[in-house]
C-alpha cells in the first residue's frame, strides 16, 4: 500500500462513524470501572467484566471462589473471592510456572484440600495438569502432569462409589486415584452423550465441552456446552443431563438448551460453559460466560443468572436475555468488588494485576521494582515478540497513561495487545517514535526525534472510546500533549479474526537490547 493510500485510510478512520451500542447503566466501581452491583438490591451483568472466560466456581461455607481460563498469561489461574455472588475481587494467582496455553479449569475442594484441574495446549497437543493447596490463598503446589493426552475441560466429581473422576470433552471420562494427583485407569469413551441440537441451527460447530458436575439429592447433574464458543452470536449454549449414577445412563433435560443466545439483537452473545452453585440463602444460580454485543474485544465475560428447579427435578434458567437488572442473591454478605488497575509500582502485583503474554520459564528475571518504578529488560525485536506485560480491562471505554524512560538500544511503549498478530501501539527509542497498527510496525510512520544523552523520557496516553483509539504523548512531563496523527478502530481485534479466545488488553512493552523504566500507570474507566 502506498503512503498516500495509507494516509487516506488514516483520515477515514479518524472520521469514522460507528454504529452506537446503547450503554446500560452500571454501578460506579474503583477508578470509574463498571460494577455489577447497582446498590439497590439488583445487579447488572457482567459480574466480572473483561476477559474472564470458562468460569469455575466453588462454594466453601460462606465464601465463594472462582477462577477463569488464563490462556498464555502468566502468572495465571487468578482466584477471585465473593460472599454474595455479585461482587468479586481477585486474591491470588495460583499458577506461576508456564506449562502451556491454559483453558477451562475446574476448581474443587475434596477432604479439606483444594485442587485446580488445568487443561493446557502445548506444542505436542493437549493434556491436563493439577495443582493443589491446603489454603486456597496459597501457596499452591507445582503443577503435576496427569498424562491425559488429547483431553480438555475437566469436570471433577466423586461418584456414589466414593471414587474420584474427571469428565472431559467429547463425552469421555477418566478415574483418578484417591489423592487426585494421578489417573487410575485409561480414558473411557462414551461415558456421557452430548446433547444434539437441531441441524438447521446457526452455530460454529458441535464442540461438546465444559462438563461440570454436581450431586443434588438422588441425582448427578452434568452441565455441558455445545455449539462452539465463538463464531455466530447464536453458537454457544448450556445443556443439562442427569443420572442416578456417575456410570450412567444419562438422560437429557427436556428443556435443553436451558441457555442460548437466540438472536444477534440480544445483549450477550455465545452464552455458555456454565456451572451451577447454591446461593447464600439456599436458592440456585448459574455462572457462565458470553461476549458483549459489539464488544468481542473485551473477551468472554462472567455472567450470573438465577435458576429454579422444576417439580420433576430439572434446572430452569430465569434471567431471560440478561438485558435488564436482576435481583441479587438473598442472604449474602457485602464483598469488595474489582481491583484498581492503576499502579505506582511500589510493590509486585504480578498475577492479580499484571501478567506476561507467552513468557519463557525465567521471564520474571526481566523485571525489577525500584523506587516506585518498574524496570523491564528488553526482549525480542518488536511488540510482537517481546512478551509484553498486560492487564485485563473490562470497560467499553477507558483511558490509561504511563511515564516511561527508555535507555539503551531498544524501544518501549504502550499498546493494546491481542496476540502476536493482532495489536496496536506507539513506542519510543532514544532516537525515534514508532507506530504499530494492523499487527505490525508501520515503518513508513517512523519519526526521528532530537537526540538525547542516552535516555528518553516520555508520557504516553491512550483513550479507547468504544473501540476507537486515540494516542497522545508528552515530552515535557505531561504539561503539553501531542495527539498522534493516527486514530485507530480496533473492533476487529478478537477471536473470530485471530483465534486464541482472548481479549484486547492494555500493555506495557520493552523490546530490543535496552531497558524501560515505567512509572505511574493510571487507569480510568469512562463508561460506569
Amino acid at each position: 500500500m502506498t503512503v498516500s493510500r495509507r494516509m487516506a485510510l488514516q483520515a477515514a478512520l479518524a472520521g469514522a462513524s460507528l454504529p452506537a451500542v446503547a450503554a446500560p447503566r452500571f454501578g460506579a466501581g474503583i477508578e470509574g470501572q463498571r460494577r455489577a452491583d447497582l446498590g439497590d438490591g439488583t445487579y447488572r451483568n457482567p459480574i466480572v467484566p473483561g476477559d474472564h472466560a470458562d468460569p469455575t466456581i466453588l462454594k466453601d461455607g460462606a465464601d465463594y471462589w472462582m477462577t477463569f481460563s488464563s490462556f498464555q498469561s502468566y502468572p495465571g489461574a487468578v482466584i477471585w473471592h465473593s460472599q454474595d455472588l455479585v461482587n468479586w475481587a481477585p486474591v491470588t494467582a495460583a499458577l506461576t510456572q508456564p506449562i502451556g496455553t491454559v483453558w477451562a479449569m475446574d476448581l474443587v475442594k475434596h477432604q479439606g484440600r483444594y485442587f485446580i484441574y488445568i487443561p493446557v495446549l502445548q506444542d505436542n497437543g493437549t493434556g491436563i495438569y493439577v495443582i493443589h493447596a491446603d489454603d486456597i490463598r496459597g501457596p499452591w503446589s507445582p503443577p503435576v502432569d496427569l498424562k491425559i493426552p488429547g483431553c480438555i475441560d475437566p469436570g471433577h466429581v466423586v461418584g456414589e462409589d466414593g471414587r474420584r473422576y474427571l469428565f472431559v470433552n467429547g463425552g469421555r471420562r477418566v478415574r483418578l486415584t484417591g489423592d487426585g494427583l494421578a489417573t487410575d485407569g485409561p480414558v473411557e469413551a462414551n461415558a456421557w452423550t452430548p446433547w444434539q441440537y437441531p441441524k438447521d441451527w446457526v452455530v460454529e460447530m458441535s464442540a461438546p465441552e465444559g462438563p461440570k458436575l454436581l450431586r443434588r439429592g438422588e441425582w448427578f447433574y452434568l452441565i455441558s456446552a455445545v455449539g462452539g464458543t465463538a463464531g455466530p452470536p447464536t453458537s454457544h449454549m448450556v445443556t443439562v443431563a442427569r443420572s442416578r449414577s456417575v456410570h450412567g445412563p444419562w438422560e437429557h433435560c427436556p428443556h435443553n438448551p436451558i441457555v442460548r443466545t437466540r438472536s444477534a439483537d440480544e445483549p450477550w452473545w455465545s452464552r455458555g460453559h456454565a456451572s451451577l452453585v447454591e446461593g447464600p440463602a439456599g436458592d440456585w444460580w448459574m455462572v457462565y460466560h458470553g461476549y458483549e454485543n459489539g464488544f468481542r474485544t473485551l473477551g468472554r465475560q462472567a455472567l450470573l443468572e438465577p435458576i429454579e428447579w422444576t417439580a420433576d427435578g430439572w434446572p430452569r434458567a430465569k434471567g431471560g436475555t440478561l438485558a435488564s437488572p436482576l435481583s441479587k442473591p438473598r442472604g449474602g454478605k457485602a464483598s469488595p468488588a474489582g481491583a484498581a488497575l492503576s499502579d505506582d509500582f511500589s510493590r509486585n502485583r504480578m498475577g492479580v494485576q499484571w501478567s506476561f503474554h507467552a513468557p519463557g520459564p525465567d521471564e520474571l528475571a526481566r523485571l525489577r521494582w525500584q523506587d516506585h518504578s518498574l524496570l523491564i529488560r528488553g526482549k525480542g525485536q518488536s511488540l510482537a515478540d517481546c512478551s509484553p506485560l498486560t492487564c485485563s480491562a473490562g470497560d467499553r471505554s477507558y483511558e490509561c497513561s504511563v511515564e516511561l524512560e527508555i535507555s539503551g538500544d531498544g524501544q518501549g511503549g504502550l499498546a493494546l495487545f491481542y496476540n502476536e498478530r493482532g495489536h496496536v501501539g506507539i513506542a519510543f527509542s532514544t532516537t525515534q517514535m514508532l507506530t504499530y497498527g494492523y499487527g505490525q510496525e508501520q515503518t513508513w510512520m517512523r519519526e526521528a526525534l532530537p537526540s538525547t544523552s542516552g535516555t528518553r523520557s516520555v508520557h504516553l496516553q491512550l483513550t479507547n472510546r468504544e473501540n476507537v483509539i486515540t494516542w497522545r504523548y508528552s515530552h515535557d512531563g505531561g504539561r503539553t500533549w501531542v495527539q498522534h496523527p493516527w486514530q485507530m478502530e480496533v473492533s476487529g481485534l478478537h477471536h473470530n479474526v485471530f483465534g486464541g479466545f482472548v481479549s484486547l488488553r492494555p500493555a506495557l512493552f520493552s523490546a530490543g537490547a535496552g531497558e524501560v523504566r515505567a512509572r505511574n500507570f493510571v487507569y480510568r474507566g469512562l463508561t460506569a
